[in-house]
């Protein structure tokens, strides 16, 4: 059974820093692309980050300079460290795991964990 599993939210000022955890089981991690999403209150969910299984990175434009993606393959795990948080960085933040399969895509979700920037 494939699991994602995202941590690390919760409150935080603005200003301030969290990191994210996506742990991944029942899957080969490494061969994988992952990304993290963000989904607002009464926005759709939007692409924040994403690391190739080769590690290449791309960013939006709205977290550039800010956010920060890695991965440890070895664990499992991918991480979100968000710097200089602002309150429009509130949403739930879910983690999406996908690699291509001839044509179509393998991809699998968390249930997110709720980032709250406020003072």
């Amino acid at each position: 059974q494939v699991q994602l599993v995202e941590s690390g939210g919760g409150l935080v000022q603005p200003g301030g820093s969290l990191r994210l955890s996506c742990a991944a089981s029942g899957i080969i991690f490494s061969i994988y692309a992952v990304g993290w999403y963000r989904q607002a209150p009464g926005k759709q969910r939007e692409l924040v980050t994403a690391i190739a299984s080769g590690g290449s990175t791309n960013y939006a434009d709205s977290v550039k300079g800010r956010f920060t993606i890695s991965r440890d393959n070895a664990k499992n795990t991918v991480y979100l460290q968000m710097n200089s948080l602002k309150p429009e960085d509130t949403a739930v933040y879910y983690c999406n795991a996908h690699r291509p399969d001839g044509t179509e895509t393998v991809d699998y979700w968390g249930k997110g964990t709720l980032v709250t920037v406020s003072s």
